[in-house]
């Protein structure tokens, strides 16, 4: 959709850019400092595989001051991006046809990863009704002797959903009786909250040791194209996941290892001004979509997107387009309304698209303006 979305610019249209994945703000400049710093101070030298040790130190300050969790920094693996993270995770513990659990709606790369790594993702639906979170009883009976890993986000791309301490501990029991399973907790939007405290499963001391919380500086500190994540989980875990980054693409920039470290140990006072200014767009799109015929929704409680059900609409035409799914209107609303947002077939469900907030007001009323219009031409 980015991609069209360039390309029908070049041709003069005015599109207005709801699909964006990343926050429109720009680094803190404390950070930013901090990266010329290290430029003048010369860390232009290959890195250790796993992370700089100081940077590490500082990811399990971060864990203990945000998380309530000890890790040590033999439990830490700095990588280029939390997509990385993921995938070295998902290619240390998946074996041939071993299954893999996720929940729908999902990042999307975590079944292609899943394939890479020669197994078999078995998607699991979940429901606008209950929020789109997994239920235990739903877990339990995905689960079959053949299951190896479960993944999951919260905060949720794209839904938003987050679970809260009661719903993790319900998934939790489901895990104890099957100590066969690990689990990938992908907590990338972790700051971006709108619901109180960040609780993360990795909490229940009997089942760390099974867990892999994977992180990074993206999306809380606005530094996406900086490409740094990082991973927690026990020492065998990370000394493998250590190995196969070793075979990939080795130690992380070092420039942007330098000013993580400033970033995990500095205040978070910039990250929560974001955060209020995403809060106050979320109310905006929040009204703008209860505006809208047919939509259903569930109020995100983190991240910076909304996940209607547009189903309503399926069927529908302008006389020009019939609406069959997720992707057809996805598309109509790009080359009718010119605006752009991601379908929610490429999440693992194909009834809902993906709206992101992670743009100015003006832009988020302006877009919905255009989406109101083009789908009041739907009969």
């Amino acid at each position: 959709m980015a991609k069209l979305g360039r390309e029908l610019r070049a041709q003069g249209l005015d599109i207005t850019d709801l699909s964006l994945g990343e926050p429109d703000f720009d680094t803190p400049q404390h950070i930013k400092d901090a990266a010329k710093k290290a430029i003048d101070d010369n860390w232009s030298h290959y890195t250790p595989v796993a992370g700089y040790l100081d940077l590490r130190e500082a990811v399990c300050h971060k864990f203990q001051r945000d998380n309530n969790l000890a890790y040590k920094p033999e439990n830490i693996v700095v990588s280029t991006g939390a997509k990385q993270s993921l995938a070295n995770a998902i290619l240390s513990i998946v074996d041939m046809d071993d299954e893999v659990i996720i929940p729908t709606p999902f990042w999307v790369s975590y079944a292609a990863q899943v394939q890479l790594a020669g197994g078999k993702a078995k998607l699991i639906r979940t429901h606008l009704g209950n929020g789109y979170k997994l239920t235990p009883e739903e877990l339990e009976t995905a689960i079959t002797p053949k299951t190896k890993l479960f993944i999951f986000s919260s905060p949720c791309n794209p839904s938003g959903a987050v679970y809260n301490e009661a719903e993790l501990a319900g998934l939790a029991e489901v895990f104890k009786r099957h100590p066969q399973i690990y689990i990938i907790s992908d907590e990338i939007y972790e700051y971006i909250n709108y619901s109180g405290r960040h609780y993360s499963i990795a909490e229940h001391e009997e089942l760390k040791d099974r867990i892999i919380v994977i992180n990074g500086l993206s999306k809380g500190f606005a530094m996406t194209g900086w490409r740094l994540g990082f991973m927690a989980a026990a020492a065998p875990i990370a000394k493998a996941c250590e190995k196969i980054q070793g075979q990939f693409t080795s130690g992380t920039n070092s420039i942007a290892q330098r000013a993580a470290i400033v970033a995990l140990q500095s205040s978070l006072d910039a990250t929560k001004q974001m955060v209020e200014e995403f809060g106050r767009r979320r109310k905006k799109v929040m009204e703008l979509m209860k505006g809208i015929e047919g939509f259903r929704f569930a109020e995100p409680d983190g991240a910076f997107y909304a996940f209607p059900c547009v189903d309503h609409y399926f069927g529908k035409s302008d006389g020009e387009q019939t609406i069959q799914n997720a992707d057809d209107f996805a598309m109509y609303l790009l080359h009718k309304g010119h605006v752009s947002t991601v379908t929610g077939s490429a999440f693992g469900d194909d009834q809902c698209i993906r709206i992101s907030f992670a743009n100015s007001m003006e832009n988020i009323e302006k877009g919905f303006r255009c989406i109101s219009e083009a789908l009041s031409k739907l009969k």
